[in-house]
């Protein structure tokens, strides 16, 4: 019999990864996007690297920086009393850093997709930066916000290397479905294994889809008539 809470926790560990993104992402990518230091290739590079980082590795890396031992994680759990490894604030965490670049990269095709004297227009007008952005350049961009928003949902929900090695497949707290797959087939029970298997292979195909159908939608050429 499958057990649905490891499912219903990647769903939430998704959710909120999605919205803390969103937050974070908006004005990130507005900030890469319209603004001319030279350094900030280097911040797009540090923002790209998890796409290209072992999982394992980012994962090893965020272990010890959030563990008690350490300096870092010791503050926290002194000043704070918030322990991030082995718990779900710290599988939020770590999964915010995580997807950070598939949030990131489709906001900043979206924001240098947009005609140049639409972000003039609106300041010669005398709207303020922040009403420049979410009154004119969002509502054009939506296709390159709901992908980004989409995608790093699903990112999230796959992830295995980084949730194992902050979270530990803690049933219940951290045992999310991707971890829950891998400690059935450990335990050679894979008709089980398969099960979850095939919910997230349905769970992703549908998200992929509901991409590929948005921009469809948004980018399907306009009628002259």
């Amino acid at each position: 019999m499958i057990d649905w809470s490891p499912l219903w926790l990647s769903l939430r560990l998704a959710a909120f990864t999605m919205a803390i993104l969103l937050l974070l992402g908006i004005p990130l990518a507005w900030w890469l996007a319209y603004n001319r230091a030279r350094w900030k290739a280097a911040v797009e590079a540090v923002i790209s690297l998890p796409m290209v980082l072992p999982p394992s590795v980012l994962g090893f890396y965020l272990l010890l920086a959030f563990s008690p031992a350490r300096t870092f994680g010791k503050l926290l759990d002194q000043w704070f009393d918030l322990r991030l490894v082995f718990t779900f604030p710290g599988l939020v965490l770590a999964s915010v850093i995580y997807s950070l670049p598939f949030m990131i990269n489709p906001l900043l095709a979206g924001f240098r997709s947009l005609p140049p004297d639409l972000h003039e227009a609106s300041r010669t007008l005398g709207k303020s930066d922040w009403t420049t952005l979410f009154r004119v350049l969002l509502p054009n961009m939506r296709a390159s916000l709901i992908t980004g928003a989409v995608l790093s949902f699903a990112h999230t929900i796959g992830e295995f290397g980084v949730v194992m090695m902050i979270g530990g497949g803690i049933p219940g707290q951290t045992r999310v479905a991707s971890v829950a797959i891998y400690d059935e087939v450990q335990s050679t029970h894979y008709r089980l294994a398969n099960r979850y298997a095939l919910v997230l292979l349905a769970l992703s195909f549908t998200i992929l889809l509901l991409v590929y159908l948005i921009n469809h939608r948004y980018n399907k050429p306009k009628s002259m008539l």
